[in-house]
């Protein structure tokens, strides 16, 4: 089963970072966050990726491109350009397409013009930008029980600042980084039925008419997610996750 990951979006809120570089190639831990979610989604045996490039997307295929040299030692010979490697050193056993959708494509329509490259009956999908632990064999299984044509990852939204609860002028309880639980929002990490992809129609939103409407059919589905998830939209998200990753406390760290 392949994996679209949606990395072509411009990342204007996170702009301290991404006028140099695409969103999914911000670093926690000295390796970008696309590498993180493609780490996770092997872990469960999922190789095959299919990238939806956009803004600055060569920087992606080059990050790609050079990524089996620049994790092998070789040894160069001036005289005639061979390379030989040294030891062992293996990468991880992934399958990239690196697929220029547009810089102003929106989520659907990066969707739609991967189409030709999906002959599976179903494919995963998720955004280039957000980290979780969930059990995608689970999420999976959940999927083919409920036999709509989508199921995504239902998640409680962290809290953009800390929660307090009070007894009087005291704080009872002090807590940074909460999690919401006055309902669930769409944290990506899709299965999708190749039939859905008819719900869009034209270069639009995937989150707007698509998903209203697969809803109004009754062909999306939720999997609740009560575990870790955390965008990286600003930030201050990105110094949390790299604050967990550094303290080795990353809950979506597997390997």
């Amino acid at each position: 089963m392949k994996v679209v990951i949606l990395a072509g979006g411009m990342g204007t809120r996170i702009s301290e970072e991404s006028h140099l570089k695409p969103k999914p190639m911000i670093e926690i831990g000295e390796r970008p966050i696309l590498w993180h979610i493609m780490k996770h989604y092997s872990r469960y045996g999922f190789n095959e990726f299919i990238i939806a490039l956009g803004y600055k997307g060569e920087m992606i295929k080059r990050y790609f491109a050079d990524y089996y040299n620049l994790n092998h030692d070789f040894t160069v010979s001036l005289s005639d350009g061979s390379v030989e490697r040294i030891g062992g050193n293996p990468c991880e056993p992934w399958k990239v397409h690196l697929v220029d959708t547009g810089q102003l494509t929106l989520t659907g329509g990066r969707l739609q013009r991967l189409a030709s490259l999906i002959s599976e009956d179903h494919f995963m999908m998720t955004y280039g930008d957000g980290v979780s632990d969930v059990n995608l064999n689970a999420l999976l299984r959940f999927h083919q029980e409920n036999r709509g044509l989508v199921t995504l990852t239902a998640v409680r939204p962290p809290a953009r600042f800390g929660a307090l609860e009070f007894e009087g002028n005291k704080i009872s309880h002090f807590k940074e980084k909460s999690i919401l639980h006055e309902g669930w929002i769409n944290g990506g990490f899709f299965v999708i039925n190749t039939k859905a992809l008819s719900y869009i129609k034209e270069d639009v939103m995937w989150e707007h008419a698509p998903m209203e409407n697969l809803a109004k059919d009754e062909e999306l589905c939720a999997y609740k997610h009560e575990g870790f998830w955390q965008c990286m939209d600003t930030a201050r998200d990105l110094q949390y996750l790299e604050s967990l990753w550094k303290t080795n406390n990353a809950p979506w760290k597997s390997w």
